[in-house]
């Protein structure tokens, strides 16, 4: 190992240390450096074991927004989003003399959307045969399941456009309209219980053939019911709307997110405690919101600077990560910045990373070279790392990195971790003193 370590320090920058030599805006001299001759050394070789994981399920009740739509990825699989919801009316009274006209399901865009808005989408509604319960009493999360009845309440067939303010409007059938009509109006229905009993909810599904995007729907879309009441010259409209309830706990809402036929180093990850190394990977390592594939990072050997000699401290630590070039374009769009997570062994999410200042950690996508391919995340890891350097125990735990929104987005990425040929690096400036002649 000394050997090794000799041969670092050799090919490193080293800077014979005065006070103009050290950066103050960086680094403050302490009184353990006051009479020291410091050097400074930039290691670029750390190793750095890259893994993917999945989570076995995402909670998704707590997403802020539907998810529908269906299209094929090249490299994670047909990637299929639909909405199951609990709606509740915003009045039970309807007027004696009123006179039922049509009944709508009305879906606001929320600017959120993923791959081809070109290609054609479709929208089924559903009723749901069941009854908004989890299965732990407690979420719905990604791979929950409820029934519902394959005869459509009404479809859509639309070519989105997810930036527009435009609400689609999806009729619905006058069967299913009138006697929810008729049971408001003659007071079978009167509280919310004995509406949840009668009718337990839809959900919002794509087309089985879709190729096209995944549309994110606010969630102040509605059903409402138009109704009008005759007057002395003409008859005037109005109307009840049934909002997503959005209040009940457990909440009786959820995206329902899946894929198939994604390629055979996903198709490795069965459970939660399966970490699929890069070096089994061909040196790519991938993050899918909504599903909930993260890119595991760990440090085994960062306490070998320790072996250096003298005393030290670390100044700066930045992780460059390069997106693989060809798994990304203006449809598989990469995010400008991935959140980081701490994880246990057993990959259970136990926190958010934080910096030195308090702000949650992100690794900040550059594209300032884009067009020489030169595009990278940075991620500073100073404050984690000094961390792992100051205690006396090898840690058990993980960074993952997920887009901060994983629950309520579809977004993927491919990573390239090798070191040698994509600029994947681990850089670390250390401060050494106090060194022995």
């Amino acid at each position: 190992m000394k050997n090794v370590l000799i041969i670092f320090i050799c090919s490193f920058l080293l800077i014979s240390c005065s006070t103009d030599a050290l950066n103050q805006s960086d680094f403050e001299a302490g009184d353990a450096f006051t009479d020291s001759d410091i050097r400074v050394i930039q290691l670029d070789t750390m190793t750095v074991a890259f893994s993917t994981m999945k989570f076995d399920s995402i909670d998704t009740s707590q997403s802020s927004r539907m998810l529908v739509g269906k299209y094929k990825d090249p490299v994670f699989g047909a990637v299929k989003t639909a909405s199951f919801m609990e709606l509740i009316p915003s009045s039970y009274f309807i007027d004696t003399d009123a006179v039922y006209d049509s009944i709508t399901f009305l879906l606001r865009p929320d600017d959120y959307y993923y791959n081809d808005t070109l290609q054609v989408n479709t929208i089924h509604i559903k009723q749901l045969n069941e009854n908004l319960k989890p299965a732990d009493g407690v979420n719905f999360y990604n791979t929950s399941s409820i029934g519902f009845d394959e005869d459509d309440l009404g479809f859509l067939t639309y070519t989105p456009r997810p930036l527009s303010t435009d609400t689609l409007e999806i009729k619905l059938t006058d069967t299913f309209g009138t006697t929810l009509f008729d049971n408001l109006q003659q007071k079978k229905i009167t509280t919310y219980d004995e509406f949840k009993n009668y009718f337990y909810g839809i959900s919002v599904q794509p087309g089985d053939s879709d190729d096209g995007s995944i549309i994110g729907f606010s969630l102040t879309s509605n059903m409402r019911l138009y109704y009008s009441i005759a007057g002395e010259s003409e008859r005037t409209q109005y109307s009840t709307d049934f909002t997503i309830n959005t209040l009940s706990s457990p909440l009786p809402f959820f995206n329902q997110i899946s894929t198939e036929e994604a390629n055979e180093y996903l198709n490795a990850l069965t459970n939660q405690e399966v970490n699929l190394y890069s070096s089994e990977t061909e040196n790519l390592s991938f993050i899918q919101s909504g599903i909930g594939i993260a890119t595991r990072l760990e440090f085994p050997h960062i306490k070998s600077v320790f072996d250096i000699q003298g005393q030290g401290t670390l100044l700066d630590a930045s992780l460059r990560i390069t997106p693989e070039i060809g798994s990304y374009n203006d449809l598989l769009t990469l995010r400008d910045t991935l959140s980081v997570f701490i994880v246990d062994q057993n990959n259970e999410l136990t926190d958010q990373l934080y910096s030195t200042d308090g702000t949650a950690a992100q690794a900040i996508l550059n594209r300032d070279n884009e067009e020489f391919n030169d595009i990278y995340y940075e991620l500073p890891l100073s404050g984690y790392l000094e961390d792992l350097l100051s205690t006396d125990l090898e840690s058990s735990e993980a960074l993952i990195l997920l887009p901060s929104n994983y629950n309520s987005t579809v977004d993927r990425f491919v990573l390239n971790t090798d070191i040698n040929t994509q600029g994947t690096t681990l850089e670390l400036t250390y401060a050494i003193y106090d060194e022995d002649e």
